[in-house]
């Protein structure tokens, strides 16, 4: 392919992820009072008091983020193969055999983490709005709120995606399992910088929550690689 042949065919895969972006979010907004009621309730579950929002406009653009939050997770499988095969392409025909099942192991891991990010963030929230107990009184707008609970919850659904990426690795013969086992220190040691970084409250407890699943799957990446590739 020519090098205008991959920017068209990267505009079409956009294009066909925005789309089902939209169509997502539009499934989305007809459920969106369910997917405000499924976010709050963590927040409920510490802070004995409701959300409150500060703007006339506040409500609207809210519930707008919120069913574009919906359609991007009911969106992410399409992303995820659209993704793969734009760089199908590139790959040879033994490693084209892992596109679909790789892509399902994505999107199975990313729902994984999304949904371990719901259940770490009535915890998170637990031990934040406890820190400040008895010194202030948490008064939180629903905007705040919800951004913070829909980055939270994102940055651990993109975080479990990297066994995949991991095992690509082992595919193409970059890594193997032996140079895995080695590297389990420096493993250990970019999980919970990465975790450190892309977890919006910073909080011990909150990287804890992240990085020890980060390193459970990194083991079983190290036996898929053995036992599937046998490398």
């Amino acid at each position: 392919m020519t090098f205008m042949q991959h920017l068209e065919e990267l505009r079409d895969r956009l294009v066909r992820a925005i789309i089902a972006v939209f169509l997502g979010a539009a499934v989305a907004f007809i459920f969106r009072n369910w997917i405000f009621d499924v976010l709050v309730q963590p927040y409920e579950n510490v802070v004995d008091d409701r959300l409150v929002f500060f703007t006339p406009t506040e409500a609207f653009s809210l519930f707008m983020k919120l069913s574009l939050f919906g359609g991007f997770v009911v969106a992410s499988p399409v992303i995820i193969y659209q993704l793969w095969r734009f760089v199908g392409p590139a790959l040879t025909d033994k490693e084209k055999r892992y596109v679909v099942p790789a892509s399902a192991v994505l999107a199975l891991l990313f729902f994984g983490g999304v949904l371990a990010g719901y259940w770490a963030l009535d915890r998170g929230l637990t031990f934040l709005i406890d820190f400040g107990e008895g010194q202030v009184d948490p008064v939180i707008n629903a905007r705040d709120y919800l951004s913070f609970a829909m980055r939270f919850i994102i940055a651990f659904g993109v975080a479990f995606e990297f066994p995949v990426f991991l095992f690509g690795a082992a595919v193409i013969g970059v890594v193997d399992s032996k140079r895995l086992k080695s590297s389990r220190r420096w493993a250990v040691l970019i999980i919970v910088v990465a975790a450190a970084l892309i977890t919006p409250s910073g909080d011990p407890l909150t990287l804890m929550l992240l990085s020890v699943p980060l390193y459970v799957l990194y083991e079983l990446t190290i036996l898929a690689v053995r036992f599937i590739l046998r490398r």
